[in-house]
């Protein structure tokens, strides 16, 4: 019952009073069927085919004023007022039913809104600590399941009120019968509840599939150039058929499942009803009308106990996929860098004099070595810093630690001597262009990806941008010019093209503080050269950050950091370092020389 209070509780928080309306609702429906159901002694009696002895049941007598009304007048009135009943009740169920599956999905867009709006909240190292495919499978799978669940609960109380009326005027009519019919009724409930175990258990079965399922579709999307290039397209298939192949066996077990507690529910009600109704006639001696009423009542009764059996599976089948994506969001608050309501009218922070870093130490978990330690090292503004070393010298995570995605474990980041926190790094963060060594690209126009970072940019300022990072030559080539569609993740360009854009898109914004993550590892040696001459051109404009393997890039560096195994291990101007015989920077200076000789 927890999971059925706990999306209870998710629904009302989303929609508050309607579901208490719609339970107004569902009673009403089962007043008027109750009412329509009371309405057939009358009917049958003025037929004069059975003698329905109202006399017996006293909640009947309230009919027995239509016994001395003329036949040809009291049959029509009766006709009537049973057509208005089943008119008003059906008019009723119509609003029921549209203001449910309203409720489903807006539950359902409530559910995914909330989901990605925490996911997008979250803290850096809550991405680096889960899959981008969980991500995915949360947010469309899961979910939807979520929301299916939902719509299960509010037709369990739907089932639940109509099932309370529908005994209740079996009370009124016979409360011996009834009590002992709801007893049998108790007993098959209890004696099936091993097919709740079991939906509880596909659903988690189910839940691992198509977990399994869509991180190895982003897989192989992500990695099909490696997968044609290495024909490795049978080894991918395979693995698709047998995910696919499990996936259609528990549905079809799903399914086995839910037609197998049917059965047993029909046939357990026909032996019901047949034993019932020899009680009934041979024991408890029930006169014609209390019978024939508690006939009508149970047969319609019994149904909706086979669909509160129904529904209760149907939960348990989504319970898995309901905890998931709870699981995710409290995950995702816990690592929440600051609130929602922050990122809202934010000026860019302006650094007057410096970003300092003072005695950091950072590590990706508390089990692993130090990614960075001790670090103590002065950026200063408006002035292009370049960070080198070997593959892993932690020059990635330095970087995203003056970024704010990383948090030091200890010493802290300052920003004109104010540490950095989450009351300022809205701030920072609105003043930082970044670019990444994978350029990424939205499978849309140039135009769409260029104004993504500044919505009001005029056409002008774009082919500025694009002019600054060499871009503009190739755009001006396309077929539709900066209204070309460069494909998913910009396929239908080259890396050094996709590089470029990328670079125009920073330089769009007109960050304050610009970051270089080997952001001319595709470029050929005369684009480098251009992109060299555009940084001398911004320094005492903006403050550049560079990480860099090629080290002819930052040559006009004004400040060179050489990083070892998350240490600093030299200091200073790129010529001064260049001259420091057997230094790590040497060593790499020359094997570059030389690799290029």
């Amino acid at each position: 019952m927890k999971p059925i209070i706990y999306f209870l509780k998710q629904i009302h928080h989303y929609s508050g009073k309607i579901v208490y309306i719609n339970l107004f609702a569902m009673a009403g429906i089962g007043l008027l069927d109750g009412a329509a159901i009371l309405l057939l002694v009358p009917l049958i009696s003025m037929s004069g085919i059975v003698d329905m002895g109202m006399e017996g049941v006293p909640i009947l007598s309230i009919f027995e004023f239509f016994a001395d009304i003329p036949q040809s007048i009291g049959l029509p009135i009766i006709l009537t007022v049973f057509v208005l009943i089943v008119i008003g009740q059906n008019i009723v169920k119509r609003q029921l039913t549209v203001k449910n599956t309203k409720i489903q999905h807006s539950f359902l867009r409530y559910m995914r809104v909330e989901t990605y709006k925490s996911i997008m909240y979250a803290d850096w190292q809550f991405f680096v600590r889960n899959r981008k495919s969980d991500f995915i499978n949360i947010l469309t799978s899961e979910i939807a399941r979520s929301s299916v669940g939902a719509y299960s609960v509010l037709q369990f109380i739907s089932s639940i009120v109509f099932t309370f009326i529908q005994i209740g005027l079996a009370f009124i009519i016979s409360p011996t019968i009834t009590t002992f019919v709801l007893l049998c009724g108790l007993v098959l409930i209890f004696f099936n509840r091993k097919f709740l175990k079991r939906s509880l258990t596909l659903g988690n079965r189910n839940f691992e599939l198509a977990k399994e399922y869509i991180s190895g579709i982003t897989d192989h999307m992500n990695g099909i150039k490696d997968i044609k290039s290495n024909t490795l397209e049978k080894s991918r298939l395979d693995w698709y058929d047998r995910v696919t192949k499990g996936m259609e066996t528990e549905q079809v077990e799903y399914m086995r499942l839910k037609s197998t507690s049917q059965l047993y529910y029909k046939v357990a009600s026909a032996f019901l009803i047949a034993i019932f109704i020899y009680f009934a006639v041979m024991i408890f001696n029930a006169q014609a009308a209390q019978l024939m009423l508690i006939i009508v009542v149970f047969s319609r009764l019994w149904p909706r106990v086979a669909g509160l059996q129904s529904s209760m599976e149907q939960i348990a089948t989504t319970i898995p996929s309901f905890k998931a994506v709870i699981a995710m969001q409290e995950e995702c608050r816990s690592s929440q860098e600051f609130e929602a309501k922050t990122n809202t009218n934010i000026t860019p922070l302006v650094i007057n004099q410096s970003i300092q870093c003072e005695q950091v130490y950072f590590r990706y978990n508390q089990t692993a070595g130090y990614a960075l330690k001790n670090i103590n090292i002065t950026i200063p503004t408006n002035q292009m810093t370049a960070f080198v070393g070997r593959s892993g010298a932690g020059k990635s995570t330095l970087i995203d630690m003056l970024m704010g995605l990383n948090k030091p474990e200890n010493g802290q980041i300052l920003i004109d001597g104010v540490a950095l926190s989450s009351d300022n790094l809205v701030a920072l963060r609105r003043s930082i262009s970044y670019v990444p060594q994978e350029p990424f690209l939205f499978n849309t126009s140039i135009r769409d990806n260029l104004s993504i970072v500044k919505q009001d940019a005029s056409e002008e300022q774009m082919w500025e941008a694009l002019d600054f990072s060499s871009a503009a030559e190739f755009v001006k080539k396309l077929p539709d010019g900066l209204d070309t569609i460069i494909g998913d993740r910009g396929i239908k360009l080259s890396g050094g093209e996709r590089q470029r854009l990328v670079l125009a898109r920073a330089i769009l914004r007109k960050p304050s503080i610009l970051v270089l993550d080997e952001a001319t590892s595709s470029l050929d040696t005369e684009n480098e050269a251009n992109i060299q001459h555009a940084l001398e051109r911004l320094k005492g404009r903006m403050t550049i950050i560079v990480i860099a393997h090629r080290l002819s890039t930052i040559q006009n560096a004004d400040q060179v950091v050489v990083l070892e195994e998350g240490e600093i291990i030299q200091q200073g101007g790129f010529t001064q370092l260049s001259k420091e015989k057997k230094s790590v920077f040497s060593n790499l200076l020359h094997n570059q020389l030389k690799a290029i000789k």
